[in-house]
């Protein structure tokens, strides 16, 4: 049963100068056949690297692309057409900023903290001036937070303005305040959960980083936390996925930050390596059987010896007289009890499968080579001209929308409930080039105008496509 060693696809491990490996040989324990290394050297070294894919002849190349390096392996995958990269471009979408992040979570309809993404800091000054505090200030480009050392929480204009006028963040990215409880990192494999840690900030503090001071604890994570985090694994289609959730003081839970790039214990990647062996080799090597809460019984082991645990493996449960007792063993979750093994049922591993489209295309969705910052000595920075952005052509070009400033208000006035009066708020908050920028690619931005909610949103996005069919 599965593919024989022949019809087993080739794989090549993805490695890049100055990168920490996420995977190596022993993660891939049992493949027969040889796994390939492909190394990437940076700089002008895209061509070399395409060639060398094709001349060892790799079916899938296994590892995460850090932010640096995003744009260029978007480029690369469309040079290699044949080539299935693990996880996929579209996956490591979120990798490469917490904007991307935001994005993704907009489009998906996920929980997040209301956030601004300003480009135009002139915009973004005037916002500040006028919006309430506090706000949480992040550095957006890179796939976290470094330790917390880039996430500034601001309680007035004064201090935004102080923020931004030494920091070289670009674009202008910051959120509203959530109270929070702790956030939870979660961490899936083929869309199910597979560890679970709370992570608490200090008395009197808001940062939950454990090189902040934070600690963390494995107990308890709350059902509405792990429904979150399987819900995003699907959108973003992860074979392997981490998300850190906000558990709010209301309650509420929201997504902080998503990513393939995270710090794992060997024994996940070991897991994943199984994982993704099993998926290539249509069952071939066995799908890895890991319990809910597993997590709560390996935190109780001292975290020096866990980073060194490799190769640990688990047994399904099979009723029988000797799983009798583990058979009736049950955990409050939710609402009501459950059996333990009934909770692996209903948070299943799925075999995620290669998508033949292409989700976030980089002539839509790279906004910092797009609109890339000429001058940040101070708040005054000029505002961004729209011929400062890459002039389109070919497919891209496609995606430039001619309409006047005349006929675009005319079809605003047409969406029921948009009065002058907010039609002036919005074309005061955006000129004519930006207003037709948000509304081709990121119409949830209008929220950010006083007094236009998501529902009108949704009204003027539904306006603009049928226009742009017409």
């Amino acid at each position: 049963m599965g593919l024989s060693n022949k019809e087993l696809p080739k794989l090549g491990f993805l490695y890049m100068d100055y990168v920490l490996r996420f995977f190596d040989y022993s993660n891939f324990k049992g493949w027969p056949n040889k796994i390939e290394t492909v190394t990437y050297h940076w700089g002008k070294d895209k061509n070399r690297f395409i060639k060398e894919v094709k001349d060892k002849k790799i079916d899938v190349l296994i590892g995460n692309i850090p932010a640096t390096a995003y744009e260029t392996f978007r480029e690369i995958a469309r040079e290699l057409p044949n080539v299935r990269f693990i996880p996929s471009l579209d996956t490591q979408f979120s990798n490469k900023s917490k904007e991307n992040v935001t994005r993704f979570a907009w489009k998906y309809n996920l929980p997040i903290p209301k956030t601004y993404i300003y480009y135009n800091r002139e915009n973004a000054d005037k916002f500040l001036q006028k919006t309430e505090y506090p706000k949480i200030v992040k550095k957006s480009y890179g796939p976290s937070n470094y330790g917390g050392y880039f996430v500034h929480k601001v309680d007035s204009y004064k201090e935004a303005k102080e923020l931004f006028s030494t920091k070289k963040y670009h674009p202008m990215y910051f959120q509203d305040f959530v109270p929070m409880e702790a956030d939870i990192r979660v961490m899936l494999i083929g869309h199910k959960p597979v560890c679970a840690f709370w992570r608490r900030a200090p008395e009197g503090e808001w940062l939950t980083n454990t090189s902040q001071g934070g600690s963390m604890d494995y107990i308890d994570v709350p059902k509405s936390v792990l429904d979150l985090a399987v819900r995003v694994s699907k959108a973003a289609n992860a074979e392997y996925w981490a998300c850190d959730v906000a558990y709010g003081k209301d309650g509420k839970v929201r997504i902080l930050e998503c990513a393939t790039a995270f710090a794992a214990f060997p024994y996940i990647r070991d897991w994943i390596g199984q994982y993704i062996m099993w998926s290539l080799s249509e069952g071939r090597f066995r799908k890895p059987h890991i319990p809910m809460f597993n997590w709560e019984e390996l935190g109780k082991i001292s975290p020096d010896l866990l980073r060194t645990m490799r190769h640990i493996t688990f047994g399904k449960y099979n009723a029988s007289y000797d799983g009798s007792y583990f058979g009736k063993k049950k955990k409050m979750y939710g609402e009501s009890e459950h059996y333990l093994h009934e909770l692996d049922s209903a948070y299943k591993m799925f075999d995620v499968k290669e998508r033949t489209f292409e989700e976030w295309p980089s002539e839509k969705w790279n906004y910092q080579d797009r609109f890339a910052l000429k001058n940040i000595k101070s708040m005054k920075v000029p505002a961004l001209k729209t011929e400062e952005a890459p002039i389109p052509s070919g497919d891209e070009a496609s995606l430039a929308i001619e309409i006047s400033e005349e006929q675009l208000e005319h079809l605003l006035l047409s969406v029921k409930g948009l009065t002058e009066k907010k039609l002036k708020k919005i074309l005061d908050f955006y000129n004519h080039e930006e207003l037709i920028h948000i509304l081709e690619t990121d119409p949830r931005a209008l929220e950010n105008v006083k007094g236009i909610k998501t529902k009108m949103v949704e009204k003027i996005t539904a306006v603009w496509d049928e226009y742009k069919t017409k």
